[in-house]
């Protein structure tokens, strides 16, 4: 695809380079361009026979005793091979005439070709995912495609006969949907196609004709709700019919209720329906299957060790928990973390205000000033 599409894409090939860069030799100062010899003994003056600016070139041949005026990115004009700055000069320009105040070496400001980058240089192996810097490069050698692991593209449905979207008055019972757009735009801030594929009314015929749709024309579908055992959950019917599925019950919290297997190729990730249970799964299992789907050779949480303000313990329920912390880093890069509010699995807004995940052992007794593992969600 073309480069200026790439930006955090995986390269599919190396990607090698067919040209030199700098594409010649340069200076990297505004000044004078001159023979690093008739420097010596400074202050000297020499005859200034032209200028030279970036983008241009200077016709001629630099002789002996003489100089080039010339700007930061200019060609070096032939018999040129070292830059006084202009800081350390004096021009008188109606005499034609320039006074160097230093003595500089051959190669003083010069930045010579190729010194960056030869032809058939490996710029970048397969495996790397493009950043701006290596965007950059790539521009700077004239490639104007590259080969990349294309974006997945991630369909997203909800199910449930409570969840309506329609902005209406709800009636008894009914409960706005919010999983579908939030794992939308987590898709979406990882850099994938989010797909929506709607909600699913708990009957067999709408279940299955959404997650057909789905893996016909999606590379992953997460789905929300209806893994549990509930008497009117009919998400594991319709997946059991239609697929390869694994149905799990973790030991963390939240998050517990999981599935995971296969429509076709397709993968399909059942994540729970409580709000913070969907986006604890969709960080903790989901997304790091769908950053390797993406190419991505680093795709684990990101775990960094914090300090607690707050006491973080829970009692033993063999549980792993994952509290939703906020928090802050300090200017060498130490984060200090504390609860983010309320820790039910239905309280949305603490996942809101979240920045973290802290890591809880089964029985941990974490308290103020105490270390805890964290996994950072921005």
């Amino acid at each position: 695809m073309p480069v200026a599409d790439a930006a955090g894409l995986v390269l599919a090939a190396d990607a090698m380079a067919a040209e030199q860069v700098p594409p010649f030799d340069n200076t990297a100062m505004d000044g004078f361009a001159v023979r690093a010899g008739d420097t010596a003994g400074a202050p000297v003056t020499l005859e200034m026979i032209g200028t030279v600016a970036a983008g241009a070139a200077f016709d001629g041949v630099l002789a002996p005793g003489q100089a080039v005026r010339i700007m930061t990115g200019a060609p070096m004009p032939v018999g040129a091979d070292a830059v006084v700055m202009v800081e350390r000069s004096t021009f008188d320009e109606a005499a034609g005439r320039v006074e160097l105040e230093i003595e500089v070496a051959v190669g003083n400001h010069v930045r010579a070709a190729g010194e960056d980058v030869q032809p058939g240089d490996l710029l970048f192996p397969a495996g790397t995912q493009l950043t701006a810097g290596h965007l950059g490069v790539l521009a700077s050698v004239g490639l104007s495609t590259v080969a990349v692991v294309r974006r997945p593209r991630v369909g997203v449905v909800s199910t449930g006969d409570e969840l309506v979207d329609d902005g209406r008055p709800l009636e008894p019972g009914e409960i706005r949907d919010s999983n579908r757009r939030t794992l939308l735009t987590l898709v979406a801030e990882a850099g994938w196609e989010a797909v929506d594929l709607g909600i699913a009314i708990d009957q067999k015929a709408a279940i299955e004709t959404s997650f057909l749709e789905g893996a016909a024309t999606c590379d992953a579908v997460l789905s929300s709700g209806g893994v549990s055992m509930g008497a009117f959950d009919y998400v594991k019917v319709v997946l059991d019919e239609i697929g390869d599925m694994r149905w799990m019950q973790i030991a963390i919290k939240p998050a517990k209720p999981f599935a995971f297997g296969l429509l076709g190729e397709t993968p399909m990730f059942g994540l729970p329906g409580n709000p913070v249970s969907s986006m604890v799964s969709f960080e903790l299992l989901a997304k790091p299957a769908l950053r390797k789907m993406a190419g991505e050779s680093d795709f684990g949480p990101r775990v960094l060790r914090a300090t607690s303000v707050d006491s973080l313990g829970h009692s033993p329920d063999g549980k792993t928990h994952f509290l939703r912390v906020e928090g802050e880093q300090d200017d060498y890069g130490r984060w200090t973390v504390r609860r983010a509010g309320g820790q039910g699995s239905h309280q949305l807004t603490a996942m809101a205000r979240a920045v973290a995940l802290a890591i809880v052992p089964d029985g941990a007794a974490i308290e103020p000033g105490d270390e805890v593992d964290v996994i950072i969600l921005r």
